[in-house]
């Protein structure tokens, strides 16, 4: 049946009315809105930067009435300079009288409402997290005590002395321990003049000569809007989100983000160090410049070492040291990726009298997983345990926090979380191969021993 002419005009008068309607109720991205949501694994991650330029990501999770903020500076102690320690001395002090509060009132404040803050430093970053009842008044004591650490530090001497004896002490009591001096030794060597050699605490020389006006330089460059990303999660419409990153990090100045950290140098050759020290066993670290976050191997790399020796007792190292030769109680490897070449690192500790037959072991089993790659069986164990442990990594809203400020800190993508069990299915045989023979050189490792000589 043909249409008249009336019909065809309401026709048509009823499609604009539709395209009207949709492109009226379509949303809109509000102006402070960088990137879309992205829903990955039940969660919806929104992002935005606050006036001042700091990048926020947020979930909404409804079901517990708190909300958990990580805000994270580039500001480890990769950016310490000449001054080993600073950034962690820095960081240490923001809680240690700021505002109107002196150390016993903020730690009074927060213990009052029941909320808990912390902070910490890294190589790459600075990191303080807030964890509160969403409750109005509880939040906003909260809040605004969190707010004064972060914006109002006092940096006031004697506190520095006091937290300076702590890490002096503390510095001290590592040369105690083999470990420390095993890891120590490992970095310094790895990295030479790269920032990432220096240990995070810094050097009792260093720490015992920074001053006040070193502490208050090293903030007013580093703790700024354009430097910092705050990951919050909890019981909040994205309006409260918005309105609590503000009052946390709004008022700090835009500042400038910190430089490129400079890339990593390959180990030119191998290298052994021995640290003689009277302990029973020997501790041992063998490894290179690994891999860097956003690195297009990461999952090869990752579900590789996972069955090297990453997995603990079902791994191939702890299989042969352990199980097999009885060399060690637990050993293992892992890749640290960072905004540059993190480490590689196989370690374990063994008695001194089987350091050499332990290396040579290591050595074997490297080269000889370098060449093969794993085998199908191991590979598909691998991929069940890592899938079928990934949601366990994001059950509590404390795992979200965390796993959300890496994403902004290393501007990784917003669906990694949804994508990343398909990725680590993807990985094959001959893609871990590939991936191993390419970034893992066993005739250029550093390996670092500290414990007494063998006996003749």
């Amino acid at each position: 049946m043909r249409m008249t002419r009336i019909q065809k005009s309401i026709a048509l008068l009823a499609l604009v009315i539709l395209v009207i309607a949709a492109l009226w109720f379509t949303e809109k991205p509000t102006r402070d809105v960088s990137r879309a949501p992205v829903s990955t694994n039940g969660l919806t991650i929104e992002s935005w930067h606050t006036q001042n330029g700091a990048r926020v990501l947020f979930v909404q999770a409804p079901q517990l009435p708190m909300v958990d903020v990580r805000i994270v500076f580039d500001a480890g102690s990769a950016r310490d300079n000449d001054n080993p320690g600073l950034a962690s001395l820095a960081n240490t002090m923001l809680n240690q009288g700021a505002g109107e509060w002196n150390t016993n009132t903020l730690a009074e404040r927060f213990d009052s409402v029941g909320a808990q803050c912390s902070n910490s430093t890294a190589r790459d970053m600075a990191v303080l997290q807030l964890r509160s009842l969403t409750e109005a008044p509880l939040l906003e004591k909260a809040v605004s005590t969190m707010a004064a650490i972060v914006n109002e530090p006092r940096f006031e001497q004697a506190e520095l002395e006091r937290l300076r004896k702590q890490v002096l002490i503390s510095l001290k009591n590592q040369q105690q321990s083999p470990g420390q001096l095993a890891d120590k030794a490992f970095y310094q060597a790895l990295y030479h003049d790269h920032p990432y050699a220096t240990p995070t605490l810094g050097e009792a020389e260093t720490v015992a000569a920074i001053s006040r006006e070193d502490l208050l330089a090293f903030y007013q460059q580093y703790y700024v809007g354009r430097n910092a990303v705050v990951a919050i999660v909890g019981a909040l419409e994205k309006v409260e989100a918005n309105k609590l990153a503000e009052q946390l990090v709004g008022r700090l100045p835009k500042g400038q983000a910190a430089p490129a950290v400079p890339e990593v140098r390959a180990l030119p050759q191998a290298e052994a160090i021995k640290n003689v020290y009277p302990s029973s066993q020997t501790h041992i670290l063998v490894g290179q410049p690994g891999m860097k976050r956003g690195d297009p191997d990461y999952f090869d790399l990752y579900v590789g070492n996972h069955i090297l020796g990453g997995s603990g007792f079902s791994s191939r190292i702890m299989k042969i040291i352990r199980d097999d030769n009885g060399l060690a109680y637990s050993a293992y490897s892992y890749f640290l990726p960072m905004r540059q070449e993190g480490p590689f690192i196989m370690g374990l500790q063994t008695k001194n009298d089987s350091r050499d037959k332990t290396l040579a072991l290591l050595d074997k089993t490297l080269r000889e997983f370098i060449a093969q790659g794993p085998s199908e069986d191991e590979l598909a164990h691998a991929k069940m345990n890592i899938t079928g442990g990934f949601p366990l990594r994001i059950d509590s809203n404390r795992d979200i926090v965390e796993y959300l400020a890496m994403l902004g800190f290393y501007d990784l993508p917003l669906d990694y979380l949804s994508t990343f069990n398909s990725k680590v299915n993807a990985v094959t045989v001959a893609s871990i191969r590939d991936a191993f023979a390419r970034r893992v050189d066993p005739s250029r490792l550093l390996t670092v021993t500290v414990g007494q000589e063998q006996s003749p």
